[in-house]
């Protein structure tokens, strides 16, 4: 391998997601419905010669939304600035990124639930009109002026749907789109893909088995494809099944893809609650873990797996937990 080979593969392997994140259409696996609904918005706003609507993702952290938003700058031809809820602090930020366009660019904005209020009410002309009001001064010498924006497209994702206002999602005229959880299929065909570009030598077995352990989402499978071929490259190991279960054993993660915190709540649940109903404060306090951490990281895949279930007297383990985990299950409570 020549020098500069090496220099590429090195510089690649610095910017993994960007290595990884599909360029076309046909590159992006799953999520079909809103692919389908994408390529429509698209090449009709194409053909009417406007700029696409601004469209909103929404869903679990690791799903796609933001390289859905590179995908849809890279097919329209259009520049894109990045920013993110957080990071606009003051009207001024907003200010400063909006009147920075040029005409037909995309903005993105990452876990806009995150934005302040205030700057949320400034957003809503510049969405809907294309204008930005600014207010200059205070008390009775202040006064308002009126900017006028390039054309632009909003795209933004977020995590926490339920923290966006009404009157921004309504804004979205362009659509709300809903990620939903990748099959093992589309999985074990993103970690083939994802193999092939970081030059890995890998059977399909071998995929199959982290892609059953992914918990249904991209950004764990390449995680996981990441830290067993680092097992199989220390180790000398071919990359094949044996080599994965070995290098997920050591990072704690059994075959269903639970992983230490998601058994540890589980035999809590189990040993010192009797299986259950406890509530959330109370599992927090057992588990020293946070209540938001549990509610929001921990809890959603093993809901999802049927290995826990939420009532209105606490989490409860189902028969399913107690075999998973080994224990005899005493009966319905």
């Amino acid at each position: 391998m020549s020098k500069d080979e090496k220099t590429n593969i090195n510089k690649d392997e610095s910017h993994l997601d960007q290595t990884l994140r599909p360029s076309t259409w046909d590159d992006y696996i799953g999520q079909k419905v809103i692919k389908d609904n994408l390529k429509i918005l698209l090449g009709a706003a194409e053909e009417r010669g406007h700029i696409p609507e601004h469209i909103l993702f929404y869903g679990p952290p690791g799903l796609g939304k933001t390289t859905l938003a590179h995908l849809i700058a890279k097919e329209s031809g259009r520049q894109m600035k990045i920013t993110s809820g957080p990071a606009i602090e003051k009207v001024g930020d907003l200010a400063s990124i909006l009147t920075n366009l040029a005409p037909g660019d995309i903005i993105f904005i990452d876990e806009i639930h995150r934005l302040n209020k205030m700057i949320e009410e400034v957003l809503y002309p510049a969405m809907e009109s294309g204008v930005l009001d600014i207010i200059i001064g205070k008390g009775p010498s202040a006064r308002t002026i009126q900017l006028d924006l390039p054309p632009f497209t909003l795209i933004a994702a977020t995590t926490r749907m339920a923290l966006i206002s009404s009157p921004l999602r309504s804004r979205f005229s362009g659509g709300t789109f809903r990620m939903e959880f990748y099959s093992e299929e589309e999985i074990k065909q993103i970690l083939l893909r994802s193999a092939k570009i970081l030059n890995i030598e890998v059977d399909e077995e071998a995929m199959e088995e982290i892609a059953k352990r992914s918990r249904f989402t991209p950004r764990t499978a390449n995680y996981f494809l990441k830290r067993c071929r680092d097992f199989a490259q220390v180790h000398k190991n071919k990359f094949d099944k044996e080599t994965v279960k070995k290098a997920l054993a050591l990072l704690e993660v059994d075959e269903i893809g639970l992983n230490s915190a998601d058994r540890k709540i589980l035999e809590i649940i189990i040993e010192k609650f009797n299986g259950g109903p406890v509530g959330l404060k109370t599992l927090a306090a057992a588990t020293s873990e946070e209540e938001a951490t549990i509610e929001e990281v921990i809890e959603p895949y093993m809901i999802q797996l049927g290995l826990l279930e939420r009532t209105a007297r606490g989490r409860t383990a189902t028969r399913k937990a107690y075999e998973h985990l080994g224990f005899e299950f005493v009966g319905e409570k």
